[in-house]
Order: C-alpha cells, then sequence, then structure tokens
C-alpha cells in the first residue's frame, strides 16, 4: 500500500504459518480501513470507520499456535458490508485500536448509532391506531 499522504497507524499483511507471505495487505489510517488483495490484479477495497457497526476476533487453534487471529469487521458500506483481516499478528490488539479508532471517528462526526430491532407493521397494525368512531364506514 502506498498511497501518498495518507499516515498509516498500523499496517499489516495476511500470514501463512506466521510469516507474511501473501499478496493481502491490510491498513488502517486514522479514518479508514483498506484492504488490497492480488498480485497481478490488485483489488482495493476501503471502509470509513464512521459507518463499522461490529468488530469480532476469532482464533483457531493453528492461528493461536501461530501467534495469529482473525479480525472481522461488519459495516454499513454497500461495496464491502464484511471485511476479514485474516491471519494478523496480535489481533486482540488489532481489534482494540480498530474500536477506539471507531469511537474517536463516531464522537468527531457526531454520529450517534443506536441498537436497532427490526419491526414489521402489517396493514391490520396500522389499522388499530385509527379511531374507529370518527370512520364513517362504521
Amino acid at each position: 500500500m502506498a498511497f501518498k499522504g495518507i499516515d498509516y497507524k498500523w499496517k499489516d499483511r495476511k500470514r501463512h504459518l506466521g510469516m507474511p507471505l501473501s499478496f493481502t495487505r491490510y491498513a488502517l489510517s486514522e479514518d479508514r480501513l483498506f484492504l488490497e488483495t492480488g498480485f497481478f490484479n490488485i483489488k482495493d477495497e476501503e471502509v470509513v470507520l464512521y459507518r463499522i457497526r461490529d468488530i469480532s476476533m476469532k482464533r483457531t487453534l493453528w492461528q493461536r499456535i501461530f501467534g495469529v487471529g482473525t479480525v472481522t469487521v461488519v459495516s454499513s458500506d454497500k461495496t464491502s458490508p464484511k471485511i476479514e483481516l485474516k491471519n494478523v499478528k496480535k489481533p486482540r490488539d488489532v481489534k482494540e485500536m480498530l474500536h477506539k479508532f471507531v469511537e474517536e471517528m463516531k464522537i468527531n462526526r457526531k454520529i450517534r448509532i443506536g441498537e436497532y430491532s427490526t419491526v414489521s407493521l402489517d396493514d391490520d397494525d396500522l389499522d388499530d391506531d385509527v379511531d374507529d368512531d370518527n370512520d364513517p364506514n362504521n
């Protein structure tokens, strides 16, 4: 990742057997998470941090043996709703750093995202709110 003018707070590669032998690169700046994959055909993805909804971490037995883990980021981004930072070194530190920057970005932008619950309203539910005494059809 060689974007000029971007101050990266963290960079890593996808690792195999604990070694960074991969064409998948990850980076974090103050406001964005970057994912670059490929050698001949390169695909760049980025997510603005305030769009991130959830961050989780998973470490299998083999990942623990090699000191790596997978950090999964779920966002409201249309093109990249889920990004997995696979086999990164010190995954717990990465998750916490990402969480810190996401929270700072949301505070700076004054974004408040509450917990949602999905409620479906049927036509019958809407009819219950109508005052039947004033209905001329009754």
